[in-house]
């Protein structure tokens, strides 16, 4: 009796771009000038967006404060629907449909495209395997029997249903459905990933501090390593923290 194990996995496949040459021509015709201080692309469009809403451009209107210290402060104010200008969009992949459950309550400043097993074929499916279980060996055998178990159903339902009398394209949807029943909530998925700043801060903020939920805090800490790579300033008051077990949580400061 084996199963395959799935890995994870997150990759960044689009991320913010500022066409500050276009930026800058059009403060010029308006008689404006901007004093740069450093920043990321994502870091730079939070910061001119921020100043848009004062016209708070040049010498004898902008404050002293460096992009760093300017964003900063909108975010110790609350002002952060500046944020929503700049978001990711990042490919997951090994974590398991439970995960992704919880994961698409996120609404708001989120979208995603998720693989469908109405459509794809989960006779070869790979399982995510929870830490707890996985470091038990008595445990992980009678959880590997169950998962095997649910795996060969669902390929004697797809091997054995009659062929319904509607078109092949909706037998094959209605076949499949009927299979995924049998499929626990280990099976692993894919699913594309859309949010803004502010959005994902929030998730950080709710998500990546939940002890108890290991594979929500494994994916927290990873989309963070990869957003506060290109925009610290965003994600500044927000750090990992190493737990008991080796594994991370995130905390805002």
């Amino acid at each position: 009796m084996k199963i395959k194990c799935a890995n994870f996995e997150a990759v960044v496949i689009s991320r913010p771009s500022f066409d500050d040459i276009a930026f800058i021509n059009f403060l010029e015709s308006q008689g404006f000038d901007w004093i740069r201080s450093g920043g990321g692309e994502a870091e730079e469009i939070v910061e001119v967006s921020g100043r848009v809403c004062y016209l708070s451009f040049g010498k004898n209107k902008q404050s002293p404060r460096d992009n760093k210290s300017y964003i900063a402060n909108l975010i110790s104010q609350g002002h952060e629907s500046v944020l929503e200008h700049v978001n990711w969009t990042i490919m997951l992949s090994g974590v398991s449909r439970g995960f992704t459950h919880q994961l698409v309550r996120h609404r708001v400043g989120f979208a995603y495209s998720q693989l469908s097993q109405q459509y794809h074929d989960e006779s070869e499916a790979h399982f995510v395997v929870p830490p707890s279980i996985k470091k038990n060996k008595e445990l992980f055998i009678e959880w590997a029997d169950d998962i095997y178990r649910s795996l060969s159903t669902y390929r004697k339902i797809v091997k054995t249903v009659e062929k319904s009398e509607l078109s092949d394209k909706e037998s094959m949807r209605e076949l499949r459905t009927a299979a995924r029943s049998a499929l626990p909530n280990a099976t692993e998925t894919k699913i594309v990933i859309t949010a803004n700043a502010r959005a994902l801060r929030h998730f950080f903020d709710v998500r990546g501090c939940l002890e108890g939920d290991w594979e929500m805090r494994q994916v927290a800490c990873k989309l963070f390593d990869l957003v506060s790579c290109d925009a610290p300033s965003l994600f500044y008051d927000f750090k990992k923290i190493e737990m008991q077990d080796g594994s991370f949580k995130l905390l805002k400061t």
